[in-house]
C-alpha cells in the first residue's frame, strides 16, 4: 500500500479570503466556483501537484498548529518580504539544526514556514 498527498485542506472562517492568499503566494489560480464557504486550489489534483482546500469552519484558531507547511526559496529574504506585502504576519527567523527559516502566519492565522534552499 502507498500514500500519496492529494489534498492540502486549511479549515478557515472565509474560503475565499484565505484561498485568494494563497493562490498568490503559490502561483496559482483559485479554481472556478469558489464560494466564502468551500475553495480550491488545483483541483482534481494531479501526480506533480496536490489540490489545496478551504473550508469555511466556525469555530475560530485558537492555538498554534500541531502541523504546518514548510516551504523551500533560494533567496527567503525576497520571498518573505513578497509573502508578506501578500497579507503573511511575520512570527520569527531562526538557526537551528544547520536549518534557516522564518516562521509566518498567512491571513486567517496558519503557520507555515519559508527555509534558504541549502
Amino acid at each position: 500500500m502507498t500514500l500519496v498527498l492529494a489534498h492540502i485542506t486549511l479549515d478557515c472562517a472565509d474560503a475565499l479570503v484565505l484561498s485568494a492568499f494563497w493562490s498568490a503566494a503559490l502561483g496559482r489560480p483559485v479554481d472556478d466556483g469558489a464560494a466564502e464557504t468551500f475553495a480550491t486550489i488545483g483541483y482534481p489534483p494531479t501526480a506533480d501537484a496536490p489540490a489545496w482546500l478551504f473550508l469555511q469552519v466556525s469555530e475560530a484558531k485558537i492555538a498554534k498548529n500541531r502541523a504546518h507547511l514548510d516551504f523551500n526559496s533560494t533567496d527567503r529574504e525576497a520571498e518573505v518580504a513578497r509573502l508578506i506585502d501578500l497579507g503573511a504576519t511575520w512570527v520569527g527567523d531562526y538557526d537551528e539544526w544547520g536549518h534557516q527559516w522564518t516562521t509566518l502566519r498567512d491571513v486567517d492565522g496558519n503557520e507555515f514556514c519559508v527555509s534558504s534552499l541549502v
